[in-house]
């Protein structure tokens, strides 16, 4: 049996060394950024404020939404998706990927022109089938006249996925109106119903809806009281529609970010607030595209989680989290 004294002689020593190592200065390089495969921007991000609903193009450090280092093995091979809110940011790396796997891939945007245009041509480079359709996914008719189209126009619906958003800070609950309360509201969860009502008679079994979640949904943010409202509420309608469609064979999951460089955010924050964006989770800066598109990639694919459903899978770059 050890003596207590050599016990704690040996304690001592250990606590030694590190107040040594402590007084010298010495950093881990931890304190920087975190770097895991390829190199994404770090803060300080650009001081810079978009007009709503915000172009990607005129971003000043482009989204990363490429994945070069990506490769497609066929686990959507023939298959069609939808993806709303696809022209920019997740949507528009989520859709690239789709298509590097093998889907036609149909994008469903407000109104941002230019972005669409691109994600259109990055979706052909890769070899499959884009048709572009502008539109408000409040609007239920909208919502089913472009699923219709869709259908109509490849002749099949296997994947949904549900990223069209709006959001917009507010300091105090006293400053978000009943009208812009009902744009959240109406954009982010009666969105995600209309496209699920209207892709559904069209599901069959082992097709996939994926949802996009939040963190915020998670933990709630202090400034975004609505926004943070409508994505725990999207959360809960992934949990409620997957046990609904379980016996149809219809997985429904959540992907739930936490803060990503995309056009969402310099049109919501202030030039001298986006400068930190992404500071605060654990790896200390804001995720790119590309690390979230291969979570949706995961859920749509039933190569992947065919036994996986009703999750909220959280990539938020904070341990724990």
């Amino acid at each position: 049996m050890a003596n207590q004294d050599d016990v704690a002689n040996h304690q001592k020593a250990i606590q030694n060394r590190q107040d040594q190592h402590d007084a010298s200065g010495d950093k881990d390089e931890g304190q920087m950024p975190a770097q895991i495969g390829a190199e994404q921007p770090v803060p300080p991000m650009p001081a810079q404020h978009l007009a709503k609903p915000g172009l990607e193009a005129q971003m000043d450090v482009k989204p990363r939404f490429m994945a070069e280092s990506y490769k497609g093995s066929g686990k959507l091979e023939g298959q069609v998706a939808i993806v709303t809110g696809g022209d920019s940011g997740i949507g528009r790396a989520v859709a690239v990927l789709f298509a590097r796997e093998g889907a036609d891939v149909a994008i469903l945007y407000l109104n941002e022109h230019e972005d669409a245009a691109e994600t259109q041509r990055c979706i052909e480079g890769e070899g499959r089938r884009c048709v572009t359709i502008a539109g408000d996914v409040k609007d239920m008719d909208f919502c089913q006249q472009a699923v219709d189209t869709v259908v109509a126009q490849w002749g099949r619906l296997d994947v949904l996925v549900n990223n069209a958003a709006f959001q917009e800070h507010a300091d105090s609950l006293l400053d978000i109106t009943e009208e812009r309360f009902d744009e959240t509201m109406r954009t982010n969860i009666y969105g995600y119903f209309h496209m699920a009502k209207a892709a559904l008679p069209y599901l069959k079994r082992g097709a996939a809806i994926v949802n996009t979640g939040s963190v915020t949904g998670l933990k709630g943010s202090k400034l975004l009281l609505d926004y943070s409202s409508t994505k725990g509420a999207i959360h809960a309608f992934t949990m409620s529609l997957a046990a609904n469609l379980l016996d149809k064979g219809i997985r429904v999951n959540c992907v739930a970010p936490g803060p990503v460089w995309t056009p969402l955010n310099p049109a919501d924050q202030s030039p001298d607030k986006i400068v930190h964006f992404g500071e605060s989770t654990t790896y200390g800066r804001a995720a790119q595209p590309e690390e979230l598109s291969p979570a949706y990639v995961f859920l749509a694919s039933n190569a992947c989680s065919s036994y996986i459903t009703g999750i909220v899978l959280p990539v938020t770059g904070s341990v724990g989290e």
